[in-house]
């Protein structure tokens, strides 16, 4: 199952806006929602969750840069990746400095808007203030906890723990070895073997598996594991 990520399209040139949203369509794991104002876009990123903000410099009513710094007061940690006509130096530090991820220049060519979409999902999906689901459950790395999304019960992980779920939800169903995973969560150290990596996994399991000697989210494959549900 792939994980759809919800984007918001923030541009009062509609044309341009029902443009984007076609051609994300197009690609099965985004959807997105479309705002033509300043305002709306506040609105919308208080009822809901996005996992990235397109969002224009030119809007009619505030200009798009202080709805970025607005919007990164309010606490929304999404990456934004900011629109704007003008390509000058001083104009994209202007909008990095509100809090923009971002800058990309009209006009452009989608496939380029494709790639840092892509490029800042990946980023922000292992930073420490990202929340994304895995399996039945919301899993936030920075608190070390995984919340189940039916009955909101809180499962606490250790830091290891914590960080072969980051490393196997990073790989986006990949196989990865046990020797890189062993590498990747307890660095170049000798007295760690494959044998402390098994227990730890055996031990998550037993936490966020329904069944757990029949596994859905920590899968066992050929020389090593990876990530089922997302």
């Amino acid at each position: 199952m792939t994980h759809t990520y919800n984007i918001l399209l923030v541009d009062d040139d509609e044309e341009l806006r029902e443009n984007l949203a076609l051609q994300l369509s197009f690609h099965e794991e985004f959807k997105s929602e479309q705002c033509g104002t300043g305002k709306s876009a506040l609105d919308a990123v208080k009822e809901q969750d996005f996992e990235l903000i397109v969002l224009d410099v030119g809007l009619p009513d505030i200009d798009g840069r202080e709805v970025c710094r607005m919007m990164r007061r309010s606490g929304v940690s999404t990456p934004i990746v900011m629109l704007t006509a003008n390509s000058s130096e001083a104009d994209t530090i202007l909008g990095l400095d509100a809090g923009a991820n971002d800058y990309v220049t009209k006009p452009f060519k989608f496939g380029i808007l494709l790639a840092r979409i892509r490029a800042h999902l990946r980023q922000h999906l292992i930073s420490e203030d990202a929340s994304y689901p895995i399996g039945h459950y919301m899993f936030k790395p920075g608190e070390k906890i995984l919340t189940n999304v039916e009955t909101e019960e809180k499962i606490r992980l250790t830091e290891k723990e914590t960080a072969i779920l980051k490393y196997l939800k990073r790989a986006e169903g990949a196989t990865i070895s046990r020797e890189k995973m062993l590498n990747e969560v307890w660095g170049y150290n000798s007295n760690v073997t494959t044998h402390t990596l098994e227990t730890h996994i055996y031990r998550l399991r037993q936490k966020i598996e329904m069944e757990p000697s029949n596994a859905k989210i920590i899968l066992t494959e050929s020389g090593g594991y990876s990530m089922g549900i997302s």
